[in-house]
């Protein structure tokens, strides 16, 4: 019987381990992706040229660098820790991950307790990156991919992009008083072509003729809907932690796995402890 349940036991610890190890190996090639992405970045914009370097702090590609290179070090230790089964590599990793789940829920807290402040910050954001759309391609990207992800156009309608020197109605050539394309509602000509200057001259347009062309709302509205929604989540999210904070339910079973993998090594190895004996 001691023999059945001690099978059983091997049985759960042997698949406790792989788990562990393909769940870390699959992010800590997700880590080298992101890593690689942020390179590439870097290098295809010669951010490394010496006339850049001084402003590479600033460059929002080494977000991604970061990134990557801490979740591959964290994987990878809790993948080798998992394999070797490491005691010392997997307490690394589970208090590590403890740091970066309550780092991640007080910042959820922090955006929750001050909407109004944020929203106030994402309008300036929004408007300094409207403004110098053309200049940096950085931000040029962010923007496109806020204003296709949510739909939206400009910070608070679509005749915010007046603040933009090319967009200005003032200005000479083909964009003035027009938009972005990602504005459009239907930037594609027969679903295959991109039409960069669909939105050429919609700030002209009053909001009736221009709904059928761009998205009216501005962006910082769907931002808001999204907060509202999500409100709930990161509430539960705070309560939960303020629970956690006095039980340690989940550090205790991040290092118990740690711990059960040092007492089934040191059982195989047929660790005995025992004392010195005294001269």
């Amino acid at each position: 019987r001691n023999q059945t349940k001690a099978t059983v036991q091997n049985r759960e610890d042997c698949l406790l381990k792989y788990l562990l190890f393909f769940s870390n190996l699959l992010f800590t090639v997700l880590g080298l992706v992101v890593l690689a992405l942020g390179l590439w970045g870097l290098i295809n914009k010669e951010s490394f040229a010496q006339e850049k370097i001084g402003q590479i702090t600033t460059d929002p590609m080494l977000v991604f660098v970061v990134l990557g290179l801490v979740l591959s070090i964290l994987c990878l230790s809790g993948c080798v820790g998992a394999l070797r089964e490491n005691c010392c590599l997997l307490q690394v990793f589970s208090a590590t991950v403890l740091v970066l789940v309550a780092a991640q829920v007080l910042a959820a807290i922090v955006a929750y307790s001050f909407q109004g402040q944020i929203e106030g910050y994402l309008r300036s954001g929004m408007l300094a990156a409207m403004v110098h759309y053309q200049d940096d391609l950085d931000l040029r990207f962010i923007t496109d991919e806020i204003q296709i992800g949510l739909q939206c156009c400009g910070a608070d309608n679509y005749r915010d992009w007046e603040v933009n020197m090319y967009y200005n109605c003032s200005a000479p050539g083909v964009l003035s008083c027009g938009v972005p394309a990602t504005c459009c509602v239907d930037p594609l000509e027969n679903g295959t072509v991109w039409n960069s200057q669909c939105g050429v001259g919609s700030q002209q347009l009053d909001e009736f003729s221009a709904q059928s062309v761009i998205f009216l709302g501005g962006c910082l509205g769907g931002m808001s809907r999204w907060i509202e929604q999500h409100t709930g989540l990161i509430g539960a999210v705070g309560i939960n932690q303020q629970q956690l904070g006095h039980n340690h339910e989940v550090e205790r079973h991040l290092l118990d796995i740690s711990n059960f993998f040092y007492k089934s090594k040191t059982e195989k190895l047929g660790v005995q402890n025992y004392s010195a004996p005294l001269s």
